[in-house]
């Protein structure tokens, strides 16, 4: 045991490891790119071969994720494959797999099992396998650990077992892979020292923790706490508009405060792959416990109200000037989940124009970061980007400010727009055509 830790460890040391990262999206991408950087041989897995092919031709897929970076990662040997036998090839295996929520509001870790399980056959004595993947304290023991010793492999002894929560924050231009803490706990000790040695160089500060479940719930933590505070704030701006009061004044005024506060902003809904599901992941295992975690639950309700919040703005505007929903034609502005990124995932933007469009109205879009509406697992619309001209404006009974994108033109959409329902406070100065939302 102790030889094949100490020659894993030496080969992450020496930059010989062969790393593997199974799930090449938003997280696997960033990480395996710096990982090549590394001059680590590295590489990527996917079940989508038309991502493959996208990858090993130089093409990122992700906006913020430039092409030439992909071909630089190319040119120091990275690949990208579909076929899960080169496992054997890689001394740590990264998975970085979706772990959404099922219709029922009730974690589905298949994408984590599912990969799981087409690893197993080419597993080896002396790798890694590290879940990034966002999940609840106990996925790593329950569901990987069993796997992984299907074929007589030992946990601890001849493969080690982590969970390092991924902490991507797409667009965010203060942080990358490589200064971001990363967070890792092991099945056992030696399973944690190696993990340390697998992040170490390609990560400034690693922060070991003692175990596995402590790890993944760090992660829910950081996000559950974003969530909570989001769903209070989403509380009070529905309370300040109805006493007439600007809560994005009043959150500013509150910041100015330096110590004990914190400014988080309201908006139309949570989205992103982190906090609209983590804190569902915590309320559901917390249940095998005998436990209601109410307050989580209360925030959850309230964030997920927001996006019909939004709508009953706009049934008030349109009323106002003698309109219903059903016949107009709506204009939502930007559909990523959050600002000067291309990013879709659980974006309530999505859930608007669905509620718009059940109510009968003609619905559009407009997003500077993502030309055509993508596939995605349970939304379809069949639309393009519409391009923002004081004529498509003025076309429209009224406009939703979903998104608050740095490249739109807010001049421009409130001189041109019939009625503009914000939900992102960009228009505070401006009275008459805007309502708050």
């Amino acid at each position: 045991m102790e030889q094949l830790k100490e020659n894993l460890v030496e080969l992450f040391n020496s930059k010989k490891a062969v790393i593997g990262i199974l799930g090449l999206g938003y997280v696997g991408q960033p990480l395996a790119l710096r990982y090549s950087s590394l001059n680590y041989k590295t590489i990527g897995f996917d079940i989508d071969e038309s991502k493959v092919s996208e990858l090993n031709s130089g093409k990122s897929g992700i906006e913020h994720i430039s092409d030439a970076a992909i071909e630089t990662a190319l040119e120091n040997g990275f690949e990208a494959t579909a076929d899960f036998q080169r496992i054997l090839e890689c001394d740590a295996l990264i998975l970085c797999v979706p772990t959404p929520l099922n219709k029922y509001r009730e974690p589905d870790i298949s994408y984590v099992t599912n990969t799981t399980d087409m690893m197993v056959p080419y597993l080896r004595k002396g790798q890694v396998v590290s879940l990034e993947s966002t999940t609840y304290p106990g996925t790593t023991e329950e569901e990987l650990l069993p796997r992984l010793e299907t074929n007589g492999l030992k946990v601890g002894d001849d493969i080690f077992l982590v969970y390092s929560p991924e902490r991507e924050d797409p667009g965010n231009p203060n942080f990358n892979t490589q200064t971001i803490p990363k967070v890792v706990g092991g099945h056992t000790a030696s399973c944690r020292d190696v993990g340390v040695a697998l992040y170490k160089h390609a990560i400034d500060k690693v922060v070991p923790v003692s175990s596995t479940k402590a790890a993944e719930l760090t992660k829910l933590l950081e996000n559950i706490h974003r969530a909570v505070n989001i769903g209070l704030v989403n509380e009070m701006k529905i309370v300040a508009d109805s006493m007439g009061i600007d809560i994005f004044e009043v959150v500013d005024a509150a910041a100015t405060k330096p110590f004990g506060f914190t400014p988080y902003y309201p908006g139309p809904g949570l989205g992103g792959h982190c906090i609209p599901i983590d804190p569902f992941y915590l309320t559901w295992k917390a249940r095998e416990y005998g436990l209601n975690t109410r307050f989580i639950e209360l925030s959850g309700e309230v964030n997920r109200a927001m996006p019909e919040y939004v709508v009953n703005k706009l049934m008030d505007g349109l009323n106002k000037h003698q309109k219903s929903v059903n016949g107009s034609r709506i204009l939502v502005l930007g559909i990523a989940y959050k600002k000067n990124v291309d990013d879709m995932r659980e974006s309530p933007s999505v859930e608007i124009m669905e509620l718009i469009r059940d109510k009968g109205a003609e619905v559009a879009y407009s997003d500077p970061h993502v030309p055509t509406f993508p596939k995605m697992r349970e939304h379809s619309f069949d639309l393009h980007s519409t391009e923002l001209t004081p004529e498509n404006l003025n076309s429209f009974d009224a406009v939703i400010l979903a998104t608050d994108h740095e490249k739109f033109d807010y001049d421009v959409i409130y001189e041109n727009s019939r009625i503009i329902i914000d939900s992102r406070g960009k228009y505070r100065e401006k009275n008459g055509k805007v309502i708050k939302a």
